[in-house]
């Protein structure tokens, strides 16, 4: 592309060089009917009739730009999806903008968009607007990324962080902190052993199964804070006790291992590829019948019960005593999406 591999401040400048980096590394990869229309904002059709709207927004800082199972691309489009999934949204169109340092790698670039294009097919939405913006050298860590997206939610579906009740069973949908781990050994290069995979991926498939099976009340997916922090966003937003057993939460080996040597809690670990599901005990094992015959949900498990109280999150340790599980105090792994 033009003069250098490398990416240049004048990249930024909204002239010719802005025009040939959107040309040939996005519009190229993400090229869509209403992406390429080419104005300012995309023209989008919603089928908004009996229906809601869905609309959430995030940013991708992850350090290293690539680990094992994905890579910030993967992880931005995967990491929005996901979030409007978890309102019971059908994701329909993302926007991406990029904060991009002076002096990054070309070739990186049109990797990052190459994973997020693949990402993006993968989950069944499309990219349709989007921004670029180069920074000096120093200013950014080499590429940062921000996504929106817009989905909409069926008639008839109510999902909501307050809509937990006494009596309702905890869902998880499958293995638990194995994102960051895979970043933080990526990152710090431990060389630990086993197979330390992000699970990185977009659950609107998952979502959508569990919905024609049965009632759900709330999803939310444990993301930074992990599993612990996430259960106790819930019980204070509904304001009841959550009480989960350990012995039923699951925890690959290798994961349970690189926390144990690097003297973290998986409980406290993020998780990009998983869910909670919270759902009346009466359509529980329905529902968890279908999260399993999903490959994102082959390990899904009930961990635990909703119980009139104070908002709170108890464990049930392996020994049988109980101890409160409280939010993420600080950030134990920054830079972790």
């Amino acid at each position: 592309m033009g003069v250098s591999d490398k990416i240049l401040l004048a990249h930024g400048s909204g002239g010719r060089l802005s025009h040939e980096l959107i040309e040939t590394v996005f519009k190229t990869r993400f090229s869509n009917a209403l992406l390429n229309q080419g104005d300012d904002a995309a023209e989008c059709k919603l089928q908004t009739a009996n229906c809601k709207i869905a609309f959430t927004t995030d940013s991708y800082v992850v350090k290293p730009l690539f680990f094992p199972g994905g890579d910030i691309g993967r992880l931005a489009v995967c990491g929005t999806v996901n979030d409007l999934a978890m309102k019971g949204a059908k994701a329909l169109y993302l926007s991406a903008g990029f904060i991009i340092e002076e002096g990054f790698s070309l070739e990186t670039l049109e990797k990052v968009a190459d994973s997020m294009a693949a990402a993006a097919k993968e989950a069944g939405v499309f990219i349709v607007t989007g921004d670029t913006k180069v920074v000096d050298k120093g200013a950014c860590d080499g590429l940062f990324i921000n996504t929106s997206g817009v989905g909409v939610i069926p008639q008839g579906i109510e999902i909501s962080g307050s809509l937990a009740v006494p009596g309702d069973v905890v869902i998880i949908s499958g293995t638990i902190g194995d994102h960051g781990a895979a970043v933080i050994n990526a990152r710090n290069n431990f060389g630990l052993s086993g197979n330390l995979l992000s699970d990185a991926a977009p659950l609107g498939n998952l979502v959508s199964a569990i919905l024609k099976t049965g009632r759900v009340n709330v999803l939310r997916d444990p993301t930074r804070g992990g599993l612990a922090t996430t259960l106790n966003e819930i019980a204070l937003q509904s304001k009841v006790t959550i009480n989960i057993e350990e012995d039923k939460i699951p925890v690959k080996p290798e994961v349970k291992g690189a926390c144990e040597m690097l003297g973290l809690d998986p409980l406290y670990v993020a998780n990009e590829g998983k869910l909670i599901a919270i759902v009346p005990r009466e359509d529980s094992e329905k529902i968890l019948k279908a999260m399993r015959q999903d490959q994102l949900g082959k390990d899904a498990a009930i961990i635990g019960k909703v119980e009139a109280g104070k908002p709170q999150v108890l464990l049930t340790t392996f020994l049988g005593s109980k101890r409160p599980l409280m939010m993420l105090e600080g950030e134990s792994l920054p830079r972790i999406c």
